[in-house]
């Protein structure tokens, strides 16, 4: 029975659907709308993994009846990742296309370049090490177009890795952000999701913002449109894991922020201006009490009780104008497209004319991209 993000059922009809993913299997998407595919993959130093993940999405999407495009974004690696993919794409074919960044922006940074570069209605993010399954891409589009959602994510049930160090962490920090942000998704940090490409680039990514994508796009469309869909989860067969207790912590840090936004991102001066003058109250409170016994004849110079109450005043009246005015700048110096989270190299920034992977005719170039428009 699949949950989605209110925490009620689905209907009955659904679970065929689910037992074809616990089996591996792909169910494929039955009368669609027209509409173009975008797959977005970050990787960062995961050379053993290019050429197989490449085969294995070329696989999982071999019959699909779009036009699909394929955006491996290079991180920044290292160990020749960038070079690996560009000569993987070449043999490939026009549609896999490959964006690198300058250095390494993390995972966020690259997910929101893919996202930049991609030209589809719908996109679909996924990681590079082949954990995720892609032959699930065809359900969650599926789903997504067939009950007109704006986001299907993935939800790995089973999921295969250490319990200490990635699945009690994701337990602990997906049960924080459901009552945080008042989103019943099971699985947050799960990578593999697809969006209607128009909703989700209202939204910018940055930080590490991407495990909070469904709480972001709460901000621009209803909860009600988006659900989850069980998908399958595989043990890391090559590379190395990219993740550490450090994430925890940034993971804290962004999800303050994320709660600061959802709730007073409209009205910041609610928020700051609510500490500032609770602040501001209370070091009053304690200078008016100093005053009224200096007006009894008590000596308060060498009181803490002075100082403490100055600081007071002033650390309010510090949140109620530079917390607000910062945090507004930051704002907007990302929402308005001023800026990006990530630098491309000049020379692998992907021609738009590039082309699509169409069933019908195999690859395809402008033509095939025009005819889908």
């Amino acid at each position: 029975m699949t949950i989605d993000t209110t925490g009620r059922a689905l209907p009955a009809g659904q679970t065929s659907r689910h037992e074809t993913a616990r089996a591996g299997l792909a169910a494929p998407p039955e009368g669609l709308p027209a509409h173009r595919l975008s797959v977005v993959v970050p990787m960062y130093n995961e050379l053993a993994n290019v050429q197989p993940l490449i085969d294995h999405v070329q696989q999982a999407l071999a019959d699909y009846p779009a036009p699909w495009e394929l955006i491996v974004v290079d991180d920044g690696s290292r160990d020749g990742t960038g070079a690996a993919l560009e000569r993987a794409a070449a043999r490939a074919g026009p549609h896999v296309r490959v964006v690198r960044l300058t250095r390494n922006f993390r995972q966020t940074a690259a997910m929101q370049a893919g996202i930049d570069a991609s030209r589809g209605d719908v996109i679909v993010t996924m990681d590079g090490d082949l954990q995720n399954d892609a032959r699930d891409i065809v359900r969650l589009v599926g789903r997504l177009l067939n009950e007109d959602l704006d986001l299907v994510a993935g939800w790995r049930r089973k999921r295969q890795d250490g319990l200490w160090l990635r699945r009690l962490p994701s337990i602990v920090a997906n049960r924080l952000i459901r009552r945080t942000t008042g989103l019943y998704f099971h699985d947050l940090g799960c990578t593999l999701k697809a969006f209607r490409a128009d909703v989700l680039r209202q939204v910018r990514l940055y930080g590490e913002m991407h495990r909070f994508m469904p709480a972001w796009l709460a901000t621009v469309t209803a909860p009600e449109r988006m659900a989850e869909e069980p998908v399958n989860h595989h043990p890391r067969s090559a590379g190395t894991s990219k993740y550490g207790a450090s994430r925890t912590f940034r993971v804290l840090t962004d999800l303050l922020a994320m709660y600061f936004f959802l709730n007073f991102g409209s009205r910041p001066g609610h928020f700051f201006g609510g500490v500032g003058l609770a602040v501001c109250t209370l070091g009053g409170l304690i200078l008016t009490w100093l005053g009224w016994l200096k007006l009894q004849g008590e000596s308060i110079g060498n009181r803490p009780l002075l100082a403490l109450g100055f600081f007071l005043v002033i650390g309010g009246l510090q949140f109620l104008t530079t917390g607000v005015l910062a945090e507004l700048l930051i704002r907007i110096y990302y929402d308005r497209g001023q800026a990006a989270p990530y630098q491309r190299r000049s020379d692998t920034v992907p021609a738009p004319e590039a082309g699509w992977h169409d069933a019908a005719g195999g690859r395809s170039g402008q033509a095939g991209s025009a005819a889908s428009e």
